[in-house]
């Protein structure tokens, strides 16, 4: 009988320690500004050219179509719309989707010295900038935006690669009410420093092969969290990570799984007079309290660009699993 009291109190100190070593880890809040490019299956028309597009929109093709196949081909690139051309033997029959419907156009390609074009800008995927929020140097993983990316039709992308590049902010259009603001970014060079591997409604998420530098500090449960004081790190001119300060105005449970968890308000005089408050481009800027990092900002209240909402920690950490 003792040595089975001994048994159970071991076992229950075990259980009892177990949630405290989960949030005991420490990871890196970063609030680099970053360049994503994520590629799914989908090419989708993103512009007409002036010059050879005029046979596409007469057909009827329109700017958001997402192209399903050309001739009876499937297509899931932007080399496939090429091959699919060059085979052709004149008029092409272009199925595309929009709205959730199929439609059909047939289009006269222009024949050109580089082969049949169809006049079209294409896009494959989602590009755009972000800010990191969390990097583990045990690991060489990290978290980004704090959200997911969709893919123009209010759905999850859903990711087949994707790479992280280096950026800069170049300019700011400070957000106003009715009117969100954005980050003007460009990425500084085309040699990824990373991979991106998952994109979930809470968080992009990859690895990176240079990492970031900075104080790794705990993760916040969402028990810890608190309204009042907090700073959010982020890069709102060039490549310099700033810190600001905000205060926390309300907290949600965390079975809130739409990335607000946190209501909070931009004080920081220099972040309102940079963007008038939270803008495009700062999703995934990490929030850090008592010296804990708590979550990342990933929306803002469009009747009030001072105000936004930020996701746990610990919610993000769950979808990078």
């Amino acid at each position: 009988m003792k040595k089975f009291s001994k048994c159970m109190a071991i076992l229950l100190l075990c259980l009892w320690l177990l949630p405290g070593s989960v949030f005991a880890r420490e990871l890196v809040p970063v609030g680099q500004v970053i360049g994503l490019e994520l590629r799914d299956d989908t090419v989708t028309v993103a512009a007409f050219d002036e010059s050879l597009g005029a046979a596409a929109k007469t057909a009827g093709l329109e700017v958001g179509d997402r192209i399903l196949r050309i001739d009876g081909r499937q297509i899931r690139s932007v080399a496939d719309v090429r091959q699919a051309l060059e085979q052709s033997g004149g008029t092409v029959t272009v199925a595309v989707v929009r709205d959730g419907r199929e439609k059909v156009c047939k289009i006269s390609p222009e024949i050109t010295a580089d082969g049949p074009k169809l006049g079209l800008y294409l896009r494959q995927g989602i590009t755009g900038i972000g800010t990191v929020t969390w990097y583990d140097p045990d690991t060489g993983r990290f978290g980004t935006l704090g959200h997911g990316v969709n893919n123009g039709s209010g759905q999850l992308l859903e990711l087949t690669r994707g790479n992280a590049y280096t950026a800069r902010i170049l300019t700011v259009r400070k957000g106003k009410c009715g009117e969100p603001g954005q980050l003007m970014g460009a990425v500084e060079s085309r040699t990824p420093i990373g991979t991106l591997t998952e994109n979930t409604a809470r968080g992009v998420f990859g690895v990176t092969r240079t990492g970031w530098r900075g104080q790794a500090v705990p993760v916040a449960s969402s028990e810890e969290i608190k309204t009042g004081a907090a700073v959010i790190l982020s890069t709102v001119s060039g490549t310099e990570v700033r810190e600001y300060s905000v205060e926390i105005l309300k907290i949600y449970p965390k079975s809130k799984q739409n990335g607000r968890n946190l209501l909070l308000r931009v004080t920081d005089p220099a972040l309102l007079g940079a963007t008038g408050g939270i803008v495009q481009g700062m999703s995934g800027s990490p929030i850090l309290q008592d010296g804990k990092l708590i979550g990342a900002v990933t929306h803002v209240l469009v009747n009030d660009p001072a105000t936004g909402y930020g996701i746990f920690i610990d919610n993000m950490l769950d979808a990078a699993g």
